[in-house]
């Protein structure tokens, strides 16, 4: 066997970042290596590539800031001791927002039933992507009134169906095509567009009384 094929195989020498990855995007292929091996660096690393994506997601379901901390915790627990399972089938990023989402459901479906909840955003206005065109001209009244249309949507989002929710969270937040979020939710493409479309009937319908302009609010669907 070639020497270099034998060195491929062998653990990153250093429990520690490569030279390369200050100030440059994370080799995916590496981290998962150092992963593997049980580098503390590389698990540090995972955390903070993608936590706060994912305590996004996970309020987006839930609706609910310290369930969501929880969730996110035991995934990154989760996905560290089974990483010897993740086949490279999808990316790092795909396999982890799988596994919140499903984590997230059965939350959802084990507690509904036994306890009424208080929702606590962990940041409301994080919730809706920021605008393009965004420019340091915007005065001080159009800036209170792109917040507040923001925060009337992201209100809205929050009083959705579950089910609803749940496909226009992944999106709208997270760019999901509708093909994919079939895939993730294991439910019928027609069945994402049906429940998208029922999403935007019920935002646009319920800040249709508020006083913020119509030409922002459209913005943000």
């Amino acid at each position: 066997m070639p020497r270099n094929a034998k060195e491929s195989k062998k653990e990153p020498a250093a429990n520690s970042p490569p030279e390369k990855y200050p100030g440059h995007p994370v080799d995916e292929d590496d981290l998962i290596r150092r992963l593997k091996h049980g580098q503390q660096w590389a698990c540090n690393t995972l955390v903070d590539l993608y936590q706060e994506r994912l305590l996004k997601l996970a309020w987006g379901i839930t609706l609910d800031k310290e369930e969501s901390r929880e969730i996110v915790q035991d995934i990154f627990f989760t996905a560290i001791k089974k990483i010897d399972t993740f086949r490279g089938e999808s990316s790092l990023w795909a396999w982890l927002r799988k596994m919140t989402v499903n984590a997230c459901l059965n939350w959802k479906r084990k507690w509904k039933r036994r306890f009424r909840w208080h929702h606590t955003p962990i940041e409301t206005e994080t919730m809706i992507p920021a605008q393009d065109g965004q420019t340091q001209e915007d005065t001080p009244e159009t800036l209170l009134q792109e917040k507040q249309a923001h925060k009337e949507v992201a209100d809205a989002v929050a009083r959705l169906p579950e089910d609803v929710r749940t496909a226009f969270v992944l999106c709208s937040f997270e760019g999901l095509s509708y093909q994919e979020i079939a895939q993730v939710l294991g439910i019928k493409k027609g069945t994402v567009s049906s429940r998208i479309f029922r999403a935007r009937q019920i935002i646009s319908r319920s800040i249709e009384q508020n006083s913020t302009p119509r030409n922002k609010r459209k913005n943000l669907l």
